[in-house]
């Protein structure tokens, strides 16, 4: 239905579960027990060229769409890895390729794809707006050759473990915008020049091992050339990169179901209880099939939602509409997967405590479930605006 080239996913899949077996449970595990992050495995998979499959191949990269980026996350989180550890270069990349200026992606891509440079965090979160960003209140002022920065911004991950940042702040106020959508732009912020200049970060400790902070910018003085695009189109732009961005959490989230139904399917084979094991039981075995057919579904939003992308046509509804089912459905898969194993579950020795923590995320960020019901029912049912 999609015209994918289906020996070519495939090759991508070999080659990400290649590397993934040198970063096994154990792994993955002592990871998430110490608090640390995955350089390690993040160094693989850039120098593998992973990271870099999306930048066109002028710019030293792969030149591959949404739909192979899918496949590489979903593949990682299937292999029983958090992409959410990369997944932000994926879709960051959006932006700077589609809205950047000739001299910014020249500059910036090829770094980019040799590893020399990390583009993984977006700052478009406030405290005070949450997921009503026409709201933000982090101001952009231009003076002269630079534009000062003011304003505050939380739940931005992975400010430690990047050297650039895409920014949205508001270079028109509010009041003096036709529609509140526009007055906003998208910066490209080199956060070593930035932090300790103006730019502090406070780290949120959080349940799931997820490096995550809060911002606080004091006049952070960036170069005018830090504009992406032109001023004031900047919600527009970051759209873009948020319909990529929950694509790709929807194939993570397949990923992490496949994981859930193949670790409770293989416990449900191999434990006994009763003289038989318990997948022979109609009461374990009906759960997991119910939960495979839904991540099965999620699916086929997902190829749907990469097609429309690549192909250059429409994708905010399929995107969000991927995004929820397969959320939904890695949720259920690891409740599924908890409660197939019982009290084994819970040891940390079996990874589905961890799994189960970190696909939880997905019901909540990057965009909650009640916001994409908000606005399938606005934007397809043509239903009145609920907010």
């Amino acid at each position: 239905m999609f015209n994918h080239d289906t020996a070519a996913l495939e090759a991508i899949r070999d080659g990400v579960r290649g590397l993934c077996s040198h970063y096994d449970a154990a792994y993955w595990r002592g990871v998430d027990e110490r608090k640390a992050f995955p350089e390690a495995f993040v160094d693989a998979l850039t120098e593998a060229g992973w990271l870099a499959a999306m930048i066109p191949e002028e710019y030293g990269g792969s030149g591959l769409g949404l739909t192979e980026a899918s496949v590489i996350l979903e593949e990682v989180n299937r292999c029983g890895g958090n992409s959410g550890t990369v997944h932000g270069q994926m879709y960051n990349m959006f932006t700077l390729l589609r809205h950047g200026s000739q001299a910014q992606k020249q500059y910036f891509l090829p770094k980019i794809a040799a590893g020399e440079l990390r583009l993984q965090s977006m700052g478009v979160t406030e405290p005070t707006t949450g997921t009503d960003t026409t709201k933000i209140k982090t101001t952009a002022v231009r003076q002269g050759d630079k534009y000062v920065i003011n304003g505050q911004k939380v739940w931005i991950s992975r400010i430690q473990h990047s050297d650039l940042m895409i920014l949205l702040a508001r270079t028109t106020p509010l009041d003096q915008v036709r529609r509140k959508s526009e007055g906003m732009s998208i910066f490209l912020v080199d956060l070593h020049a930035a932090i300790g200049h103006g730019l502090t970060v406070r780290p949120i400790a959080n349940m799931v091992n997820h490096e995550t902070n809060e911002l606080f910018f004091d006049n952070l003085e960036i170069p005018a050339d830090s504009l992406i695009g032109e001023e004031g189109k900047g919600f527009r732009y970051i759209l873009d990169g948020l319909n990529a961005e929950r694509t790709l959490i929807a194939a993570e989230c397949i990923g992490d179901g496949r994981w859930f139904i193949e670790k409770a399917s293989d416990y449900a084979r191999s434990r006994e209880v009763f003289g038989r094991p318990i997948g022979q039981n109609q009461g374990v075995q009906f759960p997991i099939a119910q939960a495979h057919i839904e991540v099965e579904a999620a699916d086929l939003m997902r190829w749907r939602a990469c097609h429309e992308y690549d192909n250059g046509l429409p994708a905010g509804a399929s995107a969000n509409m991927a995004k929820y089912l397969a959320a939904e459905a890695s949720w259920k898969a690891a409740n599924v997967c908890l409660q197939t194993h019982g009290g084994f579950g819970f040891a940390s020795e079996y990874d589905v405590e961890r799994k189960f923590r970190e696909t939880r995320l997905y019901q909540v960020a990057p965009i909650s479930t009640n916001l994409i019901l908000s606005y399938v029912a606005e934007h397809l049912l043509e239903l009145p605006r609920s907010f």
